[in-house]
């Protein structure tokens, strides 16, 4: 025979005040982990949405990133010039652009400093980029000593709306428009290949980014062009680039989010146990009715836990609820690939969602199991007789 459901969901309604407790524990624990899940989605969609497989890098042999990788001009510009594989406007100029990039310590609006990532970028570079738009005041010219900066370290970085001087070293970059994109490019500060690289006194960019023709396959030209005698290259696209900067952090994260889900989690069950020991001492004359009329221990056994699991999902919604008000909201984090700051917003994607609807049930179950299997082991005859 099996035990009634609503046997069970009555008894919850009967205890409101302890199975309140218990949603609003798990419900807590569960928004902890949503929230860390949702910044991981945050930030690792904020690289891989953007991220185009057209559009590809070259880089150094064994490097990393960009940061790490050094181009020799003379060797760029003959990649860019003689690679048949890179596509041609309908002027015939290479779809390409070589690049430069470093972080340079900026101040913070609310105190303290940190890594803000400069590119210097030639003309060709806003046609690869077609995601990056300039939103308030004009583009830097060609030569001059302006920049633009990404709109999401306006208001965040000290100096960075039009207007402004951004000093690097002794050279004043003058600040000329607000940038938008919906990837990395955002939290970045751009301006001309040739005076950032003067301003910063580098020798060398660091990499190339060119768009291919039609039906070319970026992993046999990364293949080929890794053996290349005259200048060998590690090639990527964007997207899978892009995807790889996420690595570090996403770890970080996921672990953080794991540490206090044990945490946390481990005093959700232990409330869950409690409330549902609680509900078998209160009902164990009722346990033992049942058991007089005929109904088996294992029906006992899942009816209990059917109790607990829906506490355990209960509490999943309202925790999934109460992580919900940090969708879209905007944070800044390092970025461990490298070490700059990057801004990004909460994502409560599906994903966050269902995985934790189902850590909710996962201590459901495991607060429910030892009550559970309690309230199956009792006999008739010594539950009667603990009325």
């Amino acid at each position: 025979m099996k035990v009634p459901l609503h046997y069970n969901l009555r008894s919850l309604f009967v205890r409101r005040s302890s199975t309140l407790l218990t949603i609003f524990g798990i419900g807590a624990t569960v928004a902890v982990l949503a929230g860390v899940l949702a910044l991981q989605q945050g930030f690792a969609t904020l690289f891989t949405e953007s991220g185009r497989e057209g559009l590809v890098m070259f880089l150094r042999p064994g490097a990393t990133n960009e940061g790490d990788s050094l181009w020799q001009r003379d060797r760029a510009e003959r990649l860019v010039k003689t690679l048949p594989e890179i596509a041609t406007d309908e002027d015939g100029r290479p779809l390409a652009s070589i690049e430069c990039y470093l972080a340079i310590r900026r101040a913070r609006v609310a105190g303290g400093e940190t890594n803000v990532p400069i590119r210097g970028v030639e003309p060709m570079s806003k046609t690869l980029h077609a995601d990056v738009v300039s939103v308030d005041g004009q583009w830097f010219k060609p030569g001059a000593d302006e920049v633009v900066v990404g709109e999401k370290l306006v208001g965040r970085i000290q100096n960075c709306r039009v207007g402004d001087v951004i000093q690097l070293n002794i050279t004043p970059m003058r600040v000329v428009g607000i940038l938008k994109s919906e990837g990395p490019f955002a939290s970045e500060i751009w301006g001309d290949l040739d005076r950032i690289l003067e301003a910063l006194n580098r020798p060398t960019p660091n990499r190339v980014i060119a768009r291919l023709d039609a039906g070319v396959s970026w992993r046999e030209l990364d293949t080929r062009q890794r053996k290349d005698k005259e200048v060998p290259a590690k090639v990527l696209s964007e997207r899978e680039y892009l995807t790889g900067q996420t690595a570090a952090l996403s770890i970080i994260l996921l672990s953080l989010g794991g540490f206090l889900a044990l945490v946390m989690g481990t005093a959700a069950v232990f409330t869950a146990t409690n409330t549902m020991l609680s509900a078998i001492a209160a009902r164990t004359y009722e346990i033992g009715i049942l058991l007089a009329t005929g109904f088996r221990p294992i029906p006992i056994f899942f009816s209990f836990l059917f109790e607990s699991l829906v506490l355990g999902l209960l509490g999943g919604a309202v925790g999934c609820l109460m992580a919900l008000p940090l969708n879209g909201v905007e944070t800044g984090t390092t970025n461990f690939q490298t070490f700059t700051e990057i801004a990004f917003a909460f994502r409560v994607t599906p994903t966050v969602l269902i995985t934790s609807v189902l850590f909710s049930l996962v201590l459901g179950l495991l607060g429910g199991a030892i009550p559970a299997w309690r309230a199956a082991r009792l006999t008739a005859i010594e539950a009667l007789r603990r009325r």
